[in-house]
């Protein structure tokens, strides 16, 4: 499907759940609602509706980071990310105004805070209350708690189960609205919608999608820090082959064993999109690069993917400029590789930042791509060392004009940016001042919490 259309259709199923039950509400039959309206005040029915929008930002929330392609192919997965977080900041927001509205009705209400004393309705409520608060509180000083980002995933995780049961239970033990059929079915309907989001993320992808299996070929080293990750989809129980198909440029999560609670991480496809297997280039520092490193040939390993938009595959540009950082080269090269096996014809202009020369990776490999597309390759190194003769420091307006200056109509370029948050800042600005088209310029950064 067009990605305009994907993104319509996306907008739509949400739009539809955060109006849905407050729309519902204010024409539910006179037996549950009007009747009731008649004698509520207008702090009760402010309750109402900012529970039910509440309601329905956690199931967008809940929905968002699910990892279906066609939500992260339609938006980005930097913008699903970015939307899933605002969302939670308003449920959490929209939570709080509930409370308050339920207080200010009644100020007796007040002592439903006593959680000891409270009834088992107010309960759940406080218990969900203080889960989003905490939720919301662990994200923003992640960093500052030096929590690391296993512990601070399963501790996300184990909110959310948390607050979506205790929320249901909430509105279970009310049962203000669930005695109205159609109010009651929606509401049921949307427990299903997260119980299936669940399902698909959590437990049919960890454990019964076969095609997530991956064996490991060959483990190649780049350089005393970075490896290269060949793998093989493993053949089904019939004896065929797996197939896996991806565009260049996107990336996947990978798991070394098949647990829901596993450690996983990003990492961006580097092969081409038309070859047998499928390499990720990864640098070695921390654990999880580490145990990659060591890996050995028949290895299992599970992929979660492919994710992401940004791939030149979305773009019919006249041509590309690539601006890589460090191991950012990784999708430049899936899309370099994929050119050449296809037979691209169009320019392509990689400008590559890199602090020594023993980080500037595939260097032998881009000469010889360079025989077969138009393709011109920029070093840049932020310390030269002796005998260096290359450009140095970092991305300016001068390096850019050189880098584009044979090529044809540079308006009608595609940008596409990975590295390093500096790198991305200064390319951005200079790409600003020579008056690039904003929806010309693709960023890439990986950034989850």
């Amino acid at each position: 499907m067009d990605q305009r259309l994907l993104r319509v259709a996306w907008l739509s199923v949400f739009g539809v759940i955060v109006a849905a039950p407050a729309l519902l509400w204010f024409s539910m039959t006179p037996t549950v609602a009007s009747a009731v309206i008649e004698t509520e005040s207008m702090w009760e029915r402010l309750s109402v509706i900012t529970g039910l929008l509440a309601v329905s930002g956690l199931v967008c929330t809940v929905t968002l980071p699910s990892r279906m392609r066609s939500l992260n192919r339609a938006f980005g997965i930097a913008n699903v990310i970015g939307l899933h977080r605002f969302l939670g900041v308003i449920a959490t927001i929209l939570i709080l105004l509930h409370l308050a509205c339920v207080v200010a009705a009644d100020p007796v209400n007040v002592a439903l805070l006593n959680f000891p004393q409270a009834p088992a309705r107010a309960q759940t409520a406080t218990a969900a209350t203080v889960g989003m608060v905490a939720i919301v509180l662990l994200t923003v000083f992640r960093k500052r708690l030096n929590m690391s980002y296993d512990l601070w995933r399963s501790t996300h995780l184990a909110l959310a189960v948390a607050i979506l049961v205790f929320s249901a239970l909430h509105i279970w033990l009310l049962d203000q609205l669930i005695r109205d059929p159609a109010m009651g079915s929606l509401l049921v309907l949307l427990a299903l919608v997260v119980m299936a989001v669940f399902g698909q993320r959590w437990v049919w992808r960890n454990f019964c999608d076969n095609s997530t299996e991956f064996l490991v070929r060959e483990i190649r080293r780049e350089n005393a820090n970075v490896a290269t990750l060949v793998l093989e989809p493993k053949c089904r129980p019939n004896g065929t082959a797996g197939t896996w198909a991806f565009s260049p440029g996107q990336f996947a999560w990978i798991r070394l064993d098949r647990s829901a609670t596993g450690e996983e991480h990003p990492f961006t496809i580097a092969s081409s999109a038309h070859q047998e297997t499928t390499e990720f280039t990864v640098r070695g520092s921390g654990d999880f690069g580490r145990k990659i490193r060591r890996l050995r040939p028949g290895s299992p390993v599970w992929v979660d993917g492919p994710h992401g938009d940004f791939t030149n595959d979305l773009n019919d540009g006249s041509g590309f400029v690539l601006v890589a950082g460090g191991v950012g080269i990784t999708p430049m090269m899936s899309m370099v590789r994929t050119a050449a096996h296809r037979g691209d014809h169009r320019p392509y202009r990689l400008v590559v930042v890199a602090s020594a020369p023993e980080d500037l990776l595939f260097r032998g490999e881009l000469a010889e791509l360079r025989r077969h597309l138009d393709l011109e390759v920029t070093e840049v190194l932020r310390h030269p060392c002796e005998g260096w003769s290359g450009p140095t420091g970092g991305i300016d307006v001068n390096l850019m004009s050189v880098v584009l200056a044979d090529v044809e109509q540079p308006e009608d370029l595609d940008y596409f940016v990975c590295g390093p948050s500096a790198l991305v800042d200064d390319v951005t600005q200079v790409l600003e001042v020579l008056g690039t088209a904003p929806d010309r310029v693709h960023i890439e950064q990986f950034d989850f919490v």
